[in-house]
């Protein structure tokens, strides 16, 4: 399994909790178009200004396509702020209960 983590700063408190809850909404349907995720974990800092998404891949050429489509989108609403650095990773543990 393989893991993208973006980051944002700078974003407005009430409008993080918004952006938070629009993508909740709208991952309700499953994940966009072009993202091959399976699982996605979103989490905020409010009081920060911080926001950390944590997409999970299971295979390496479905990472890079995940992250090529989500580098060509932006978060809902302006809350998130500015996307601050994208990593990827290889999942050595996932323990879920």
């Amino acid at each position: 399994m393989y893991a993208r983590v973006a980051r944002f700063e700078g974003g407005d408190p009430d409008a993080l909790r918004k952006s938070a809850e629009e993508i909740n909404s709208r991952a309700q349907s499953g994940p966009p178009e072009g993202v091959p995720a399976v699982g996605f974990t979103l989490l905020i800092d409010p009081d920060n200004g911080r926001g950390t998404a944590i997409s999970l891949f299971e295979t390496e050429e479905q990472l890079q396509q995940g992250d090529e489509t989500l580098n060509s989108m932006t978060p809902p609403g302006e809350g998130m702020g500015s996307r601050t650095s994208v990593e990827k990773y290889e999942v050595a543990v996932d323990i879920r209960n």
